[in-house]
Parts: C-alpha cells; structure tokens; sequence
C-alpha cells in the first residue's frame, strides 16, 4: 500500500469504530439505568435500544447514493452531525421518548455506504478487501470495547455519561474526516462491489441464497439485541453481580472467545469448509440461548453458555459478510452489502423490540427462548444453503477494448466464472477463482 492508501485507511476504519462504539455503548447498560427515564417500560426500553436499527435501515442505501452526487465527505460530515445531534438529545432526555427520539437520529446519521464508497475511491483494487477487512476489524473491536467501556462510563456519571462521550466521538470523527482522510483526485462515482445501486436492489433481493444470508444477518443481530434486553438484569438481579462488576464479566469472555474463534475462521476460508462451521455457529449460537434461558440462577453454568454464545456470535459476524461477498454476482457486492447490512440494522430494531415485549410480558427466560427459537428456524434455513465457492471479485479497465472484445477476452481466462461489462462506466465486474486466475494474464 502506499503511504495515501494507508492514512486513508487508518483514518476511515477510526472513523467506522468511533461510531459504532457510541452507538454499542448503551448495550450492556441502558435496560439497567431505564427505570431514570419517566414513562420508561421493558417495552419502550427495548424500543430505545433498537432505534437506531430502523432509520439506520431507512437512510443508509439513500445517502449511498447522495454521495455520488454532492461527494463522500459532505456526506459523511452530515451524518455525523445528526449522530452527534442524536447523542445530544438522547443525553438530554429525562423521559423515554426523549430517549427514542435520540436513538432514531443516532441512526439516521447513516454512513456506512458512503465510508465504503470513500474507500474505494482511495484504494487500487489490489488493496480494497484489505482496507474492507481492516474496517470490519475495527467494528468488532468497538464491539468488544462498548462492552467494556458502557459500564465504566454508567458508574461513573449514568447514561448522559455514555451519551456526551457519544457526542465528543462524533466531532471528533468530523475532524478525522476534514484533517486526515485524504481527498479522492477524482470526482465521486459508483464502486458496484463496494457501494449500492438502487436499479439493482430489486435483483439483488430476488437472489434465493442472498436472501438465505438476508434472513441469517437479521435474525443474528435480533438474537443480539434481544439478549442484551435481558442479560444485563440477570447479572444484576439473578447472580447477584454489582453493576461495576459487569465489564469485568465481558473482558475475560470477550477476549477468550475471539480466541476461539480465529481457527475456525481459518479452517471455513483455507480449508473451504464455510458450509460446516457456518451452520455449526448458528446451531451453538441456539443451543446457548436455550443454556441461557435455563440457567438463570447459575452464575457459572450462565457465563460458560455466553461464552459459547460470543463464539458462535463472533464467527458468524465475521464469516456472513464473507459468504455475502462470494455469493454476490459479479458488479453487484455493494447493492448485496447495502441490502444485507439493512437487513442487520432491522434485524436490531425488531430484536429490541420484540425483547422488551418478551420481557415485559413474560419475564427474563422467555427473551432467551423467544431468541433460541429463532436461531432454531434458521438453523433450518442454513442447512439447505448450497456449499459456497470461493470466489473473488475483481474490477478491470476496459481500456480501448468494445464490449464484445472484452467479454471474449474476460471470459476465456482461466478462473474467470462470470463477467459483467459496464461500457458507460468502461469498467469489468470479474468473479474469479483466485487460486486458479493469474491476474497477469489480464496484461497479455
């Protein structure tokens, strides 16, 4: 990479996790500091949690688009403005819909197709998985951090405590964006593999195994939300643990089960075994929840079966978005990414929902069984997924060559599965088998 690529980088996977952190941070604390808001319920706290799921659904593939036209980095500093708008009012609120209503606009500062976008506009084809994998790293260390740090920051002043801290990591996003991420040369245009085209939203979402990884991504992350509804008050009234306890509980487990994990991410992509251990996840990710609804009054036999369930939630957040990209065809991975991630964010905002609904009207076991449940039908789902393969995708200049030329040319390299010619963008969508496509062969 050269030394452009890099700051770039840096700065733009910064950028990703400091938002993503104020938005995890109220995870592991707010159903536990909820009864401070007048009017708060189980339900309008599970509300509040998953707020920002919808209008981050509704507003991100839009401002995708935006930045086309008026450019990434207005974009971007727009968003971060009513993110921090958001925190602001969510730190202000003194009732529960004051609360919501700074939830929704957190969410509705919808980045993250125009980060994306941004990335490939200062990244040469041969790096961009790199910086897409850096910038996928950096939310799931925010992830790991927010678990550690929420608590911490609730102790000490609440939850206007997490949400000024929320604000303060906003501006300071917007200054990242104006003072170290470098300036594209070249006006905003389209990246099909990185960000999404509305035309091919509709045939992205007919794609029978796209909407297999759809349904797996929203159902993950309703497990995830819904869990975090319950989990803190079981800590808290069922094991007994203080609430300054709680971040030590989340470390140890945190950083033990990505230990875990990184074998069997290596085993899924060296060893092509992505069908097994994918459904092998999904299926410990059930069996724990249901551990989890039976082992409320179980301090240790609880914390061994959230091991498990951060294991097996680690290695599907890293492995669902591989499987989207090998999936995908060939010039539609951003349209797939963009539809995938909207339904992850819905997938938050239902399992908030329906987790305070659950624990308002049945109590803390029915949160985990009503998300095992789930898990257990897409268990269903998965094993009927066809095995992937393993394939890359790769742009290519289209340079002097017609549309005809270059599909002869294309399509008769050796590991080269599909082609799609773009003529007005003069650009080549390429599905490769990278262990068999030389890439030095496209300059023969």
């Amino acid at each position: 990479m050269n030394p452009i690529e890099r700051r770039a980088i840096v700065s733009l996977a910064s950028l990703y996790a400091f938002r993503m952190l104020g938005l995890f941070m109220v995870l592991p604390v707010l159903v536990l500091y909820g009864d401070a808001y007048e009017a708060s319920t189980p339900l309008l706290l599970g509300l509040a949690l998953g707020a920002y799921g919808f209008t981050q659904a509704l507003f991100q593939i839009p401002f995708g688009t935006l930045s086309d036209r008026i450019g990434r980095k207005p974009v971007i500093v727009m968003g971060l403005l009513i993110f921090a708008l958001g925190s602001v009012v969510a730190a202000l609120a003194d009732n529960i819909y004051g609360l919501i209503l700074g939830r929704s606009l957190q969410g509705a500062g919808a980045i993250a197709a125009a980060i994306m976008a941004l990335v490939a506009d200062l990244t040469q084809d041969d790096n961009r998985t790199k910086a897409m994998a850096s910038i996928g790293a950096s939310i799931g260390v925010s992830f790991s951090v927010a678990l550690v740090l929420g608590p911490a920051l609730a102790q000490l002043g609440g939850m206007q405590a997490i949400f000024a801290v929320t604000a303060g990591l906003a501006i300071l996003g917007i200054v990242i964006v104006w003072r170290f991420v470098p300036s594209p040369i070249m006006t905003a245009k389209r990246h099909r593999d990185t960000a999404p085209v509305p035309e091919l939203v509709s045939e992205v979402m007919s794609y029978g195994e796209l909407q297999r990884l759809n349904l797996g991504v929203f159902v993950l992350h309703g497990a995830l939300m819904a869990s975090f509804v319950a989990m803190p008050l079981v800590f808290e009234q069922s094991l007994g643990m203080d609430r300054s306890e709680h971040w030590m509980v989340y470390l140890p487990l945190l950083l033990l089960a990505f230990a875990v994990m990184v074998p069997f991410i290596i085993v899924a992509e060296k060893r092509r075994k992505m069908k097994s251990v994918f459904v092998g996840a999904v299926a410990v990710l059930a069996v724990s929840e249901l551990a989890l609804s039976q082992l409320l009054d179980s301090r240790w036999a609880f914390l061994l079966a959230l091991f498990f369930f951060f294991v097996a939630f680690n290695l599907l957040e890293a492995t669902l978005p591989s499987l989207m990209s090998k999936i995908a065809p060939a010039g539609a991975k951003g349209t797939a990414s963009g539809v995938y991630s909207t339904f992850q964010f819905l997938g938050a905002f239902a399992g908030g929902v329906g987790g305070g609904w659950l624990l308002q009207e049945f109590g803390l076991e029915a949160v985990f069984m009503g998300a095992a449940i789930c898990l257990l039908l897409w268990l269903l789902v998965a094993q009927n997924m066809k095995h992937p393969k393993h394939l890359t995708s790769i742009q290519v200049p289209l340079s002097d060559l017609n549309a005809e030329q270059a599909d002869e040319r294309f399509s008769g390299l050796p590991g080269v599965v599909e082609v799609l010619l773009i003529e007005e963008e003069q650009v080549a969508y390429l599905k490769v088998d990278p262990e068999v496509f030389d890439r030095t062969s496209l300059s023969s």
